[in-house]
């Protein structure tokens, strides 16, 4: 369930937003009435950024094209624009 807070709500019953975040799901705070910070619980963050591949190590985990391996090129042309 996604549950919406004011940043003075949210101040004002802090221990309330946290007790949703545990129990319900993510808890999202606007302030001046855009989405500004989202509470969560520590499992969900974890789950999030955990196992994660570096960039370097997520590219060198892609699949290999083989060296005789020919690209073919589409023949769009340009399109035509007035001026």
């Amino acid at each position: 369930m996604k549950a919406t807070w004011k940043l003075q709500d949210a101040k004002a019953q802090f221990s309330k937003v946290v007790e949703n975040a545990l129990e319900r799901g993510p808890q999202y705070v606007t302030k001046r009435g855009a989405k500004a910070v989202v509470v969560l619980s520590t499992q969900e963050y974890e789950e999030l950024t955990s196992n994660k591949l570096s960039f370097k190590e997520f590219l060198l985990s892609c699949p290999k094209v083989e060296e005789d391996f020919e690209f073919e090129r589409q023949k769009d042309y340009p399109r035509s624009i007035e001026l």
